[in-house]
């Protein structure tokens, strides 16, 4: 331990110093009364505002940023996505942080190596779910891409009760916020489009497992904002007309998941992750919690445009405007059908010995094939349109580690939905070892979901290449992965900044309810480190897809509502 600790100290001295830009920045953190939903509530701010300011950064700064906790309650910031030492990540409990106590003032110090779109949030309790959290954009030394108008978009999801109370309430009963249960008239309205018979068997497996097919969020009841302004405010971005417009969308909601679309508008996403990639044409994309995309978008026509992001259970809107002039408003689309979970959500979609399909018309079996197409809340995308997937990523540079991986670390997802608790292998982060890497070494985790929802797999302090069927030098960089329900999806990583580094579902209620571990990257003596069987190499794809070969479905335990594994 001792030689770690060392090692580590000689790291950071090692660290040349740098003297280019220095810039200095002042949060202060309180609780205070807010009104968003025509109810005056309190809620934690950030210089005054939900969400916080939007701080800006030079690639190549040297940053100070003084935090002040006027709360009653512990604090901290984590910077998501960023690449710096350990002990300025901000999470209680790593790299000797201790958080921020009540009167107390932490000053961050580190130095910008990257450029992008990126955020900041509390990592202490629900502190984020309350509002401490903001953007952060990091202005590049040489932009490869060009627009005449730059516009942070973040997306939240704002709730009038506070995080613990939700919290709270989850672990009294899981389906504690699910208003938007299947009636009768569901029941009738799909037995009238596929049968009484097929809507019977479907409705029959669904209560055999005691499962829920709307069971896409654990938490309702949101207020869905763009730049903190609901709906009704309409957040608006000007633009002359043939103007390229750059919007860095964030999604800084705690449990939402987002369609996003600007009807007449192509967008081209040109980010993931504050990470470059080869410009990507699409009508739509979905992206999750933590995750930013920025895309390029060309208004030619002198008219309102709307933004429109639409969470996956389909509860309402965040709304905004991309106008030539002020108090302008486009048109809102019409909400798209509320999505349900299918059979193959749980990765049963292979396993149908058991059905007749002789019995079935060409219609029922076609309706069956919609079903098994990775069905975790389709998003209606019309025909014809490009929805964006994480196959189309490639970056835009060349990556300059593409070793075969070492080793592959399994990290299984689940959960138990009756005590409302959320493991990485079968584990609880107060239960579980870290998972140690030998600083340098070159890694492949391979995510498997067992549960009925997908998680936002985020890993500070490094970025993970994804297996996504590129090339090897093309594979995109990203911080967090969302892993969709019964699929298996594999990244590797290159430990290369040593520390203690958190690694948890970015979902904040599944984090809190124990979904988390910790990496530590250091110097490992040889018997610190497994040795398994030689993993698969890398091989690029010409249609890369979900790997559902690494499903073990026996160990999913579907007596349960939501069919998550027991945890120990």
């Amino acid at each position: 331990m001792k030689f770690k600790i060392l090692f580590l100290l000689a790291l950071f001295i090692a660290t040349p110093v740098h003297t280019a830009l220095a810039g200095e920045y002042n949060l202060t953190i309180a609780r205070e009364a807010v009104n968003i939903t025509g109810n005056p509530v309190k809620k934690i701010t950030v210089n005054g505002t939900i969400p916080g300011p939007t701080l800006r950064f030079t690639e190549g700064e040297d940053v100070v940023i003084h935090v002040t906790n006027n709360m009653n309650e512990d604090t901290s910031v984590h910077w998501h996505g960023l690449l710096l030492p350990g002990e300025m990540d901000g999470v209680p409990g790593f790299n000797g942080f201790p958080g921020i106590k009540p009167g107390e003032t932490f000053t961050y110090r580190f130095h910008i190596r990257q450029s992008g779109t990126y955020w900041y949030h509390a990592h202490s309790m629900g502190q984020e779910q309350d509002g401490h959290y903001g953007s952060i954009v990091i202005t590049p030394k040489n932009d490869p891409v060009k627009a005449d108008r730059d516009y942070v978009v973040l997306l939240s999801d704002f709730h009038d009760e506070d995080s613990w109370d939700i919290m709270t309430n989850l672990k009294m009963s899981s389906e504690y916020y699910q208003y938007a249960r299947r009636t009768l008239g569901d029941f009738f309205d799909d037995a009238k489009e596929r049968g009484f018979g097929k809507a019977w068997e479907n409705a029959k497996m669904w209560g055999d497992m005691r499962m829920l097919p709307t069971d896409l969020s654990d938490v309702t009841g949101y207020t869905f904002l763009m730049n903190g302004k609901t709906p009704e405010q309409n957040w608006t971005g000007i633009f002359k007309p043939g103007e390229r417009v750059r919007l860095r969308f964030i999604n800084a909601s705690a449990m939402s998941f987002y369609d996003v679309r600007i009807p007449g508008l192509k967008m081209q996403v040109v980010s993931s992750d504050g990470q470059n990639v080869e410009p990507v044409p699409v009508d739509e994309f979905r992206f999750g919690v933590a995750e930013t995309y920025d895309v390029i978008v060309t208004p030619r026509e002198d008219k309102a445009y709307t933004i429109a992001a639409e969470p996956i259970d389909r509860t309402g809107f965040a709304l905004g405007t991309l106008a030539p002039r002020e108090n302008m408003r486009g048109e809102v689309p019409a909400q798209r059908p509320r999505a349900l979970l299918t059979m193959a959500d749980m990765g049963m979609e292979h396993d149908m010995s058991g059905m007749n399909h002789s019995k079935m018309s060409p219609e029922e079996m076609q309706q069956m094939m919609e079903d098994m197409k990775s069905g975790w809340a389709k998003a209606g995308t019309p025909q014809g349109d490009k929805a964006l997937s994480y196959a189309d990523l490639r970056y835009l540079g060349v990556q300059k580690d593409t070793r075969q991986p070492e080793r592959e670390i399994l990290v299984r997802l689940g959960g138990n939905m009756d005590r409302y608790i959320w493991t990485l292998n079968g584990k609880k982060y107060a239960d579980s070892g870290p998972i140690k890497l030998n600083y340098g070494e070159r890694v492949r985790l391979k995510f498997v979901n067992d549960t009925m929802m997908a998680h936002p797999m985020h890993l500070h302090g490094m970025f993970v290449q994804l297996e996504n069927g590129q090339p090897a030098e093309k594979l995109p960089n990203k911080h967090t992965i969302i892993v969709p329900p019964g699929q298996s999806y594999s990244v590797l990583l290159t430990a290369d900044e040593p520390g203690e580094w958190a690694f948890h579902c970015h979902l904040l209620y599944h984090m809190m309810a124990g979904m988390m571990n910790k990496v530590v990257v250091a110097k490992l003596d040889p018997s610190e480190i497994p040795h398994g069987p030689k993993p698969a190499p890398y091989k690029a794809q010409t249609q890369p897809k979900a790997d559902m070969q690494g499903m073990d479905h026996s160990k999913m335990d579907h007596s349960m509502h939501g069919g998550h594994k027991h945890a120990h």
